[in-house]
């Protein structure tokens, strides 16, 4: 009985751990961006994007992350920054990116709060499979 309490309890600390969005660190993910070959990649749905994207972003939306990666970056060794909305499915990438073996992801947070920081404006997005 003391095992599945204690493994009950400890599934109560950690279950509000996995909706919480990983670090998000804006001024590394401007660095990675001017580094050449680094992809910036929109994690959000296409409705989303379509109301206005980063200049030179990539839709590949969050839940579609694994398998589309390849094609859009197949050496894992390349920098990706990834955004969403908040930086929850941005985080949520990131997770699954590195899983698969991509070295350098870095979460870049929500849109807006991205957009401000990198001083660029929003641009017609430009998306050719969503």
């Amino acid at each position: 009985m003391r095992p599945f309490l204690l493994n009950l309890a400890l599934g109560c600390l950690l279950m509000p751990l996995a909706a919480v969005a990983g670090e998000i660190d804006q001024a590394q993910a401007l660095k990675t961006l001017a580094q050449p070959g680094a992809v910036l990649i929109d994690v959000r749905s296409a409705d989303e994007f379509a109301t206005g994207a980063l200049p030179g972003a990539q839709l590949i939306p969050h839940d579609q992350i694994g398998a589309r990666i390849g094609a859009a970056v197949p050496d894992k060794n390349t920098p990706i920054v990834l955004y969403c909305r908040s930086g929850r499915r941005s985080s949520l990438a990131q997770d699954e990116l590195q899983a698969l073996g991509y070295r350098h992801v870095i979460n870049a947070g929500g849109y807006d709060q991205f957009k401000l920081a990198s001083g660029q404006d929003a641009q017609e997005p430009t998306c050719s499979d969503c």
